[in-house]
């Protein structure tokens, strides 16, 4: 094709806002007046509900798939845990009966951060040894604190893209340190973000969490108890944390749940261990 044939002759919107920024919505124009997307009034009313959710879906599959990012692994937990080296930090500066307590329970919890950020730099050493790739495997968190955060810091140090699903809360959260510019991304509903965990997952890791922890797992385990979705390894790690929270025994007991169902969760310690569980199951060199 000739270089000076353009490849279609539509004008996109951002030509448009290019050509006649200001023009588009004059301080003292009508509401009605306003293009439809400029028109932020609009975009927020109830009536609009469906596009805001499109937008959402369509943003980031849109620049994820401009990364070259095919498949995942998403890692989720606690927002409240940290480092060792944190928690022993606040061992040391704790003075009041209540920062003791905290930093006891830091203390307690902060294998898992450990394990976390180690579970993201062994996927960011396979992706390595990948030349193309659509054979790698990328960390993504919710791009929050606690665990979000240690498993991207895992692969960003490691020099591997790691992405993070952020919400907006009412008590605001900011997205991590560790995430790949361009591959931070913000949402306004739950439903959508959850949505985007799935959609390029490979293997769920979930360390001990709280509420939202427990959302995202129970999702996942629903999706594919009701074959919504195929299999893949979904990985609890810290056996008994989960078996304490979580009595399956007695679901399987009850007849709740079948055992069928619970094939579906791999239990397991480490980080090494976790990682295994999905070279295993994708026999990956």
């Amino acid at each position: 094709m000739s270089p000076k044939l353009p490849l279609n002759n539509s004008q996109t919107i951002t030509d448009f806002l290019k050509l006649q920024k200001n023009q588009l919505a004059e301080s003292g124009s009508d509401d009605s007046y306003r293009f439809a997307f400029d028109d932020q009034a609009f975009l927020a009313r109830r009536e609009t509900l469906g596009l805001r959710f499109q937008l959402e879906l369509l943003k980031p599959e849109i620049l994820l798939h401009e990364h070259g990012v095919e498949h995942t692994i998403t890692v989720f937990g606690s927002t409240r845990f940290v480092s060792c080296q944190t928690a022993q930090e606040l061992e040391k500066s704790a003075k009041t009966p209540e920062a003791q307590a905290d930093a006891k329970r830091a203390l307690l919890h902060c294998k898992y951060y450990d394990s976390a950020r180690e579970f993201g730099a062994i996927v960011a050493g396979y992706n390595a040894s990948q030349s193309e790739d659509r054979n790698k495997l990328y960390i993504a968190t919710g791009g929050g604190p606690g665990i979000m955060e240690a498993a991207n810091r895992g692969a960003f140090e490691a020099g591997d893209k790691a992405i993070g699903f952020n919400i907006s809360l009412p008590r605001e959260q900011h997205p991590n340190p560790y995430l790949t510019p361009g591959l931070s991304f913000r949402f306004h509903y739950f439903a959508i973000r959850k949505m985007h965990f799935m959609l390029r997952a490979r293997a769920i890791v979930a360390y001990p969490g709280g509420f939202g922890s427990f959302d995202e797992l129970f999702e996942v385990l629903t999706l594919m108890q009701t074959k919504k979705v195929e299999r893949f390894p979904i990985i609890l790690v810290g056996k008994t944390f989960w078996q304490e929270v979580i009595n399956f025994k007695q679901m399987l007991d009850h007849g709740v749940i079948d055992q069928a169902d619970m094939d579906l969760i791999h239990f397991v310690e480490t980080a090494d261990e976790a990682w295994a569980v999905i070279r295993n199951w994708y026999q990956l060199a």
